[in-house]
């Protein structure tokens, strides 16, 4: 995330984890009622890590370790890289029966790992908050070793209604950030939250030398309605078989890129 100012290093870091660390805002209490989301993203990563084994991999933000347990399954050794307090001690007891997993109070733009020496990161529900991910990006392509990997999920703002939206209007969608707060949570000391152009991600990824292996269209049927009218299984199923057809447009809601840092 953004740096501190030097002014007021306070301002910025408020901004970064203070969401997540206010006790009323539980994360893991979030997913409740979500598990379409959360399965989707699993069915995502395992389609994207087929057949790959990594020796470290880190889920950067990831909160309580939600995603930590599956990424147990690709490598030996698994970090969870969270800021903010609060989520690492209720991932202390969500990974109560997986000790092995490492976990890290740590920003994202300041990961604290040696120069190539991760094999995997995943970044995922992390992007809605950096308007810029320049200084995250270089992180990531810093740390990871020569050839390795990453999963960069984006909340996109180029998804299918969207489009139809600006369609309609004669509008052209927008290559910058769109800041989707309300209008009473637009204050400075309030976390960012704004969904992305993935093609202006795409050029972002490039230029820190992470290039871009594969791209996948995840959460494709994320709607109330359906979720009431269709059983999760044939949500899960219509999800499975559409990722990757629907990936070239940039249809649902969030993409995920496997990308890999140049050698």
């Amino acid at each position: 995330m953004n740096t501190p100012s030097p002014t007021n290093p306070t301002s910025k870091q408020k901004k970064k984890a203070d969401q997540y660390n206010d006790p009323t805002h539980n994360y893991l209490h979030y997913w409740d009622g979500r598990e379409y989301e959360h399965a989707a993203e699993e069915i995502a990563i395992k389609k994207l890590l087929r057949g790959k084994r990594f020796a470290h991999a880190v889920d950067i933000g990831g909160g309580y370790g939600r995603l930590c347990v599956l990424l147990e399954k690709y490598a030996e050794k698994v970090t969870l890289a969270e800021p903010s307090q609060q989520q690492l001690d209720i991932a202390a007891d969500f990974l109560k029966t997986h000790p092995e997993v490492d976990r890290k109070l740590m920003q994202a733009d300041d990961l604290k790992f040696k120069d190539g020496t991760v094999d995997l990161f995943t970044m995922i529900r992390v992007m809605h908050h950096l308007p810029d991910p320049t200084a995250e990006f270089n992180e990531i392509a810093r740390s990871l070793a020569p050839n390795g990997y990453a999963i960069i999920e984006v909340a996109n703002y180029a998804h299918a209604r969207n489009r139809l939206k600006h369609f309609i209007k004669g509008q052209r969608l927008p290559v910058k950030p769109v800041d989707i707060r309300s209008a009473a949570n637009k204050r400075d000391e309030e976390i960012a939250f704004v969904n992305h152009n993935p093609k202006t991600v795409l050029r972002q990824l490039e230029h820190a030398g992470l290039h871009v292996e594969s791209t996948l269209s995840v959460s494709n049927l994320r709607s109330t309605q359906l979720k009431k009218l269709l059983p999760k299984k044939l949500l899960l199923t219509a999800e499975y078989v559409l990722q990757k057809p629907l990936a070239g447009s940039y249809f649902g809601p969030s993409i995920f890129f496997l990308v890999r840092k140049k050698g």
